[in-house]
């Protein structure tokens, strides 16, 4: 099932994301559940995230999510997981 991770920023963390990108990407390839992954952008400023998930269902991509170092380090000021459905590419 491809769950649709988008996660929005809290205002002004940009250190935070910095700081814990290297824990995120690591925790990324340990799981090999991300189809696709990258940030949400506002200009050049990095916002939020955008990440497929290719998971059992919506309780592992909750999960997921929950282990995601950028989540355990605060973040996020919101994380909605949606069910989705690849058409092209």
């Amino acid at each position: 099932m491809l769950i649709a991770l988008i996660a929005r920023d809290k205002p002004g963390a940009l250190q935070t994301r910095l700081d814990n990108r290297s824990a995120h990407l690591a925790y990324i390839e340990e799981t090999g559940v991300v189809s696709q992954a990258g940030p949400l952008l506002d200009g050049d400023s990095m916002i939020g995230s955008l990440i497929i998930l290719d998971v059992e269902d919506l309780v592992a991509a909750q999960s997921w999510a929950d282990g995601d170092p950028y989540a355990k380090a605060g973040l996020f000021q919101s994380v909605e997981l949606i069910a989705w459905k690849k058409v092209v590419g």
